[in-house]
């Protein structure tokens, strides 16, 4: 059984290094602390040009909630357009109703600009009021896949759940478990609910090259990493998560 790995990209350099270190998509977003948004046409032409493998974008307006106003529905749709202008292969998107059960209208129309791209609902799904009924609701917006930790902070711990919504999927739609993916608990998540895509960003700390750094300011308020540290993907990681998948037989 063939198993896809999708990296999660918020530079021209990781999305290069998921390529080269064998991953078969890259999901596309800046501002991965705030748990990722809308990248730039400019980020998505550059990343296109340098990439042969699948690209995804991700289109979410803002960081917080998944209830979105009319301005930002507007403007996620006019995102679409740009995204497939750009040469995107898919988008990654999703819409939530205020009492926590998925907009499908909405959501459905997000999919019907977006054709013939593939879509995939994010993680707004982890955030929802009943997993298995809002699983059937994203089959009905027209969603490739859902990428999810099967609600909890981190894939390994939702293992039961990613299991359960990959038997109810069957052929229907792909689950995708994504969050705190890497090679220490890949096997042990393959194994245990059946997917085949997993999603996961590989990365690792890199120092800044700035020599004079100015204490005592930042640039936000409550980032993990000061500006004079960012996260790319490391190749080796992501190598390491593949040849693990390679080695399982399901």
């Amino acid at each position: 059984m063939s198993f896809i790995i999708e990296i999660c990209a918020d530079s021209v350099e990781s999305a290069c290094t998921a390529h080269e270190a064998g991953a078969a998509r890259v999901e596309l977003c800046s501002a991965l602390s705030e748990g990722g948004l809308t990248p730039s046409l400019g980020l998505i032409n550059s990343v296109r040009s340098n990439i042969d493998i699948a690209l995804h974008v991700l289109i979410r307006p803002r960081s917080g909630d998944f209830l979105y106003s009319d301005s930002e529905f507007s403007i996620m749709r006019n995102d679409i357009e740009i995204a497939g202008e750009a040469g995107a292969d898919g988008i990654v998107t999703g819409i939530l109703l205020s009492d926590g059960r998925i907009d499908i209208e909405r959501t459905a129309l997000l999919a019907e600009y977006a054709a013939p791209m593939s879509v995939t609902f994010h993680r707004a799904f982890d955030m929802c009021r009943d997993p298995r009924k809002a699983l059937n609701d994203v089959i009905l917006t027209g969603a490739a896949r859902v990428l999810t930790s099967g609600q909890a902070k981190r894939a390994v711990d939702g293992t039961g759940l990613i299991k359960d919504l990959v038997k109810v999927a069957g052929n229907r739609i792909i689950i995708m478990p994504g969050s705190g993916i890497d090679e220490y608990n890949i096997a042990a998540l393959a194994n245990a609910t059946g997917a085949h895509e997993f999603h996961l960003s590989g990365r690792r700390t890199l120092e800044s090259l700035m020599t004079y750094r100015k204490k005592g300011i930042s640039m936000g308020g409550g980032q993990s990493l000061s500006e004079y540290s960012t996260k790319i993907a490391d190749a080796d990681k992501i190598r390491s998560v593949i040849k693990i998948l390679q080695s399982i037989n399901i």
